[in-house]
């Protein structure tokens, strides 16, 4: 007798399995849940590669990656590319972007046509564009623009405009900018002349700058505590004031780091170095790869930070006591002076002098000290 085996079924078991190995697990997200997450990286991406990575996953993400509401959140950080790796697939991608209606696009993209391409209307366009949308930076390129009369000639300057744009920059936190109007105020620039009201300014700006240093959630170093004796409060008055209030005479003895750059000579303080905006950073690069054209005596602001370029001959402001800089606007003569022309700054005659005896300039300490801490942020610049 022959005994029938029944072979076991497998066939449906086995096309189960080959379908779930066949899909992939990103295709199972809802499409709503995938642009909130990259929309979340595009505005936090720390560079370029970290969105492109992103992207490359799957072809869905590729897909779901050019969405307008992932484009318009954008960062400034995602269009820090290299001038060096410039092309046209780079120009679309910001074009896109700022069609989606991206802020930082529309600055990003501004500053390059207006400084590199030499397409003067279509820059100064889209930082309008991204002005209008309260975005400070824009909003302070403008006023330098308006300061300096750029892409245009010297009569197409216009003081009042500068100022205004200024003031909206400063009122949305840009440091510069409050610094910018401060010194417009102290030598009636522009505007009517307001010596007190500019100090505070200033002070307010040094103030700011000083208090983006430290994180939200941590105080003064030790050094920085308050050495003088409190005043004595009632019981009820030290419950709801447990922090003593700061003196700022004591601010004299702050030290916070000896890489920075002295953020204001009356108290003493340094700060490190800000990180130029990629913006600025682009057009550094891009002028450096670029060189000094040949016939041409267009100069560079001298602030290392800031790599705008004069649009026409003797655009920029110099130093009036050695002549050796340019700064486009007072933020970058304050930022350049902190940082390393205070040290090499001297009257023109005292080269002369030097090379006349023929010693070589040593920085500072050359009898010049005390004049050399006076001149600090007054240092007037001229046409």
């Amino acid at each position: 007798m022959k005994i029938k085996r029944k072979r076991p079924r497998f066939e449906a078991k086995t096309k189960t399995t080959k379908e779930e190995e066949s899909s992939d697990l990103f295709d199972r997200l809802p499409d709503d849940l995938v642009i909130f997450v990259l929309s979340k990286l595009s505005c936090s991406a720390a560079c370029p590669a970290d969105f492109v990575s992103a992207l490359i996953v799957c072809k869905r993400f590729n897909r779901l990656g050019l969405n307008q509401l992932i484009l318009a959140r954008a960062g400034s950080n995602l269009f820090r590319i290299r001038a060096k790796n410039w092309s046209e697939s780079a120009h679309r991608f910001l074009k896109q972007c700022v069609y989606c209606g991206s802020v930082e696009a529309c600055y990003f993209l501004g500053m390059i046509r207006f400084y590199c391409l030499q397409n003067r209307a279509s820059g100064a366009s889209l930082m309008a564009k991204a002005a209008i949308r309260s975005h400070a930076p824009a909003l302070y390129s403008l006023a330098v623009i308006q300061f300096n009369g750029s892409g245009g000639s010297k009569t197409d300057k216009d003081l009042h405009a500068g100022v205004a744009l200024c003031a909206r920059a400063a009122y949305l936190g840009h440091v510069d900018a409050l610094r910018e109007l401060g010194y417009c105020l102290q030598d009636g620039y522009g505007i009517r002349k307001n010596v007190p009201e500019g100090s505070r300014m200033l002070v307010q700006a040094n103030a700011r700058e000083l208090a983006s240093t430290f994180p939200s959630s941590t105080t003064l170093p030790c050094c920085a505590r308050f050495s003088s004796t409190p005043r004595q409060h009632s019981r009820r008055h030290e419950v709801k004031n447990l922090r003593p209030r700061p003196n700022v005479a004591t601010l004299i003895d702050i030290d916070m780091s000896d890489q920075g750059c002295a953020l204001c000579s009356d108290f003493g303080c340094n700060v490190t170095v800000p990180e130029p905006h990629p913006a600025n950073r682009f057009l550094l690069e891009w002028f450096e790869l670029k060189g000094k054209q040949s016939g041409s005596d267009l100069r560079m602001c001298s602030h290392s930070g800031c790599g705008r370029p004069e649009t026409r001959p003797h655009e920029f402001r110099r130093c009036s006591v050695c002549g050796s800089v340019n700064y486009c606007s007072r933020g970058c003569q304050a930022h350049d002076w902190r940082q390393r022309h205070k040290d090499h700054c001297a009257p023109m005659e005292v080269w002369l002098n030097e090379a006349a005896l023929g010693g070589a300039w040593g920085g500072v300490g050359f009898g010049l000290g005390g004049w050399v801490v006076d001149h600090g942020e007054n240092e007037h610049l001229e046409s």
